[in-house]
């Protein structure tokens, strides 16, 4: 059956956008890949620096001091765990992919919420934006990471940041927008500013519902790991990827329980992060 209307050619455009902005940009980007691999890779060596036992010792100070004693003592008895498995360098390098990537969604996601929940024309902008954004597949993102920065690490930060920014922007917009309406016109009474009404009153409000944007931005990140190695990015993901395609089961199901290891971690510390500090957790 012929069709009426001629095939449009949305597919072409976007190919030959993606030549442009490479040729055009083309440096702009190598300096980007550079600056995220040299921050990717420092990480890394300056995490191996230190025994992987001491590290974890500190990891679940760390986390005692954040969160709960339990979720201490399941940091260290699981970061020995993985490193008992051999599998602790590649945990290394997917911490520090999955920390560089929430890193920048954050930096660039909260300021964006705070935006939108200031402004009613910058929401009608961003909401359509971030529902793309959260039902764009996560296979997609991978394509122009790869023809901006080639294989390796960068892609997989860069896609990881566009696929975990989303709830940070969303949370942070609905915790500010739910602050109150009388302590917002109390603050207006008292003649403060903009940035002290923010500062003072609505994102200190606004915390717990922030901080499950970075819990769920996180979350998010640690999805890309697996995805993220079928363009170089290295780590856990990389581990798995290899097992599955040599049908190696146990080692599969060894470096997927690490990354569950690490997701838990992770979740919990952020779930209690902002209730510590406000005297809400004490064991």
């Amino acid at each position: 059956m012929d069709k009426i209307l001629p095939r449009l050619p949305f597919a072409e455009w976007i190919d030959n956008g993606v030549d442009w902005l490479v040729v055009t940009f083309g440096t702009v980007f190598d300096g980007i890949s550079d600056f995220l691999k040299g921050i990717v890779e420092g990480s890394v060596e300056w995490l191996d620096m230190m025994p992987s036992i001491l590290l974890a010792v500190l990891f679940a100070l760390l986390a005692w001091f954040v969160s709960t004693r339990r979720i201490a003592l399941f940091t260290l008895i699981g970061l020995l765990f993985i490193d008992y498995l051999g599998y602790w360098y590649p945990m290394l390098q997917m911490l520090a992919l999955v920390l560089t990537s929430v890193f920048f969604a954050l930096i660039i996601g909260i300021p964006v919420g705070i935006w939108g929940s200031q402004q009613a024309t910058a929401r009608k902008i961003i909401n359509p934006l971030l529902d793309l954004m959260q039902t764009m597949p996560a296979f997609v993102y991978l394509l122009p990471a790869i023809f901006f920065f080639n294989i390796g690490v960068v892609p997989g930060v860069v896609a990881s940041v566009i696929f975990s920014m989303p709830p940070t922007i969303r949370l942070t917009m609905l915790g500010i927008q739910q602050v109150p309406k009388d302590l917002i016109e109390a603050t207006e009474a008292f003649g403060s500013t903009t940035w002290q009404r923010l500062s003072k009153v609505q994102i200190p409000l606004a915390k717990p519902t922030i901080m499950a944007g970075v819990n769920q931005s996180i979350m998010l990140s640690l999805s890309m790991v697996v995805i993220a190695s079928m363009v170089g990015a290295p780590g856990l993901g990389e581990e798995v990827y290899r097992a599955v395609t040599q049908l190696k089961t146990g080692v599969g199901f060894e470096a997927g329980l690490s990354i569950v290891i690490v997701a838990i971690i992770l979740d919990r510390v952020t779930q209690h992060a902002g209730k510590k500090k406000q005297g809400g957790i004490t064991k």
